[in-house]
Order: structure tokens, then sequence, then C-alpha cells
């Protein structure tokens, strides 16, 4: 393979392209280090319930469970795109942006692209037994909505709520580790993540919305149509309203209602920026999703180390 072969045409000029050894690049567009926002948005969901959790504890946020999600989001992110991958194989070699992935254009056989999965989800699991028993069971629970996302797109236009199911598992996972069980605030919190991922998901999905028409693909995307910005204005306020509900619930205090009135204007921004029929628009938008969600941690660690000071 030459240094220009088997770029994705949806990722280039990134540290994969440019400094990573020619043959480990295939694997690394199949993790999708390449372009790393969606573990990003992955692990921010844990990030939140983490340090939910320690507002509830009047605590810091504990760092060890930090980074463990961090690992676990960037190994696991990548074993769910493989899967995903493997799946969407003949879809992906019918769309413009995704045709160039590692297996639709031969750089990478089904055969090697499952190993490659399973070192990764080995990976994920090591992470997770790092975890009181309640937590591992809450992790491994969450596989069976990782498994049928990939096929939901060919049967309802609402895959994103699986989407939202899977990437928001991580608003339980936080809370978990830390108390080894599920209360109100976590579930809340879930929810709200849930609407959150809907929201940016259907973003992201109107790059490939003419492709998709064609091929048979469904997606919120589709079935919102020119609608678009007045769902997403409402699903965006049922994630601000019901994150504000989690916040309540534990006592959140000053620090958390400014981080979360940051978030909230961050998704307004969203709509009002978002122009549906320019792709590079789209992908921007959707990218500073990361952006909201870091905003919203810092107020939630700002309240719990203040909490603990005081």
């Amino acid at each position: 393979m030459n240094e220009l072969a088997g770029r994705v045409a949806d990722a280039t000029g990134n540290w994969v392209d440019r400094l990573a050894p020619i043959g480990s690049r295939p694997y690394l567009r199949l993790a999708r280090l390449d372009r790393p926002i969606g573990s990003w948005l992955l692990l921010i969901p844990c990030w939140w319930s983490v340090a939910l959790a320690a507002v509830q504890a009047r605590a810091t946020p504990n760092p060890w469970h930090l980074l463990l999600f961090f690992i676990g989001a960037f190994a696991m992110r990548g074993a769910g795109c493989t899967w995903n991958d493997i799946v969407d194989r003949d879809l992906d070699a019918k769309v413009e942006r995704t045709r160039s992935r590692p297996i639709p254009s031969g750089q990478v056989s089904v055969a090697q692209a499952a190993a490659f999965l399973a070192v990764q989800a080995l990976i994920g699991l090591v992470v997770l037994l790092q975890l009181n028993r309640f937590a591992v069971a809450t992790g491994l629970a969450s596989l069976l909505v990782v498994a049928i996302y990939p096929f939901l797109k060919r049967v309802t236009h609402w895959p994103q709520i699986a989407l939202g199911l899977a990437f928001s598992w991580g608003a339980l996972m936080g809370w978990a580790a830390a108390f080894g069980r599920l209360d109100a605030a976590a579930l809340v919190l879930y929810a709200g993540s849930i609407c959150w991922v809907i929201g940016y998901d259907t973003i992201y999905a109107h790059q490939d919305r003419e492709d998709d028409a064609l091929i048979g693909v469904k997606s919120t995307a589709l079935l919102f149509g020119e609608k678009t910005k007045p769902m997403l204005a409402g699903f965006y306020t049922l994630a601000v309203v019901l994150i504000a509900c989690a916040g309540y619930l534990v006592g959140g205090r000053a620090p958390f209602a400014i981080g979360l009135a940051g978030f909230a204007a961050h998704l307004v921004w969203q709509v009002r920026r978002l122009d549906i029929a320019d792709p590079a628009v789209c992908l921007t938008v959707f990218k500073s999703n990361r952006d909201a969600g870091l905003i919203l941690f810092a107020g939630l660690v700002a309240d719990a180390v203040a909490a603990r000071l005081l």
C-alpha cells in the first residue's frame, strides 16, 4: 500500500494519513482514530455521570474513573465502528462518502476486521472489569443495543434512537461505578443525553441524505427534511430540561447552572448555524458537540469542587 492509498474521503489530512505506519492505517481508520470526534461524544456522557455522582457525594470526580472511561470510550467506539463497517460494507460501497472505507475498498478483509474487533472489545472488557460488579453488568447490558444499531437504518427512520441509547450509556456507567446502583438522577441524565444524541446525529445524517434516499437507508434526517431545525430545537430543549432535572436531583448549584447555560447556548448556536443543504456546515456543527459537552462537564466539575470546599 502506498502512502496515499486508502485515505477515507471524509477524513483526510489527519495524523493517521501523515504519521501512522502505512500497514496500520486501515485498522486505525476502522477504529475511527483518524477522526476521534465520535470517541469524544461517547466519552462525554461517561464524564458527565462521573461528575454528577461527585456532586451527589460532595466529592471531587474520581480521576481513576475518568481515566478508565477515556480508555474504554476510545476502545469501544472503535469496536462499534468496526462492527458497523462489517455489517454495512455493502451499503458503504454505494455511498460516495463511505466507499473508500477500509472494508468496501478492499484494504481489510471481513475476517481481518473481525479479529481487530475482538482485540478492541477485549481492551474494553479489561477496562470494564476494573469497576464494581453492578457497573460491569450495566456495561455488558449495552452490547445488545450496540449489536442491533447497524440494522435499524434498514427498517426505521429512527435509528438515531438506538444510537442515542448506545452513545448515552455512559450516563449510567459513571454513577454505577461510583455507587454500585442506579438512581433517578442517572436515569434522567441518560434520557437527556439520548435527546442530545438524536439531535446531533440527525445533523450528521444530513451529509448522506441524498445517497441514503437512493439506496433505501432511513434516518431522522430524511424523516424531518425541511423541518429539521424545529425538530432539532425540540430535542435539544428536552436535553437541557432533563439534564437540568438531573442536576436538581443531586443538589446542583450555581456552577452547574452556569455550565448548563453554556451548554444550552451552544445548542442554540447549532440550530441557528445549521444549513442542511451544506454538508461541510453539517459536519462542522456536528463536531462542535464535543465543545458543548465539555462545557457542561466543566460546570459539573466546578460544582463538585465547590461543594467539596464549602
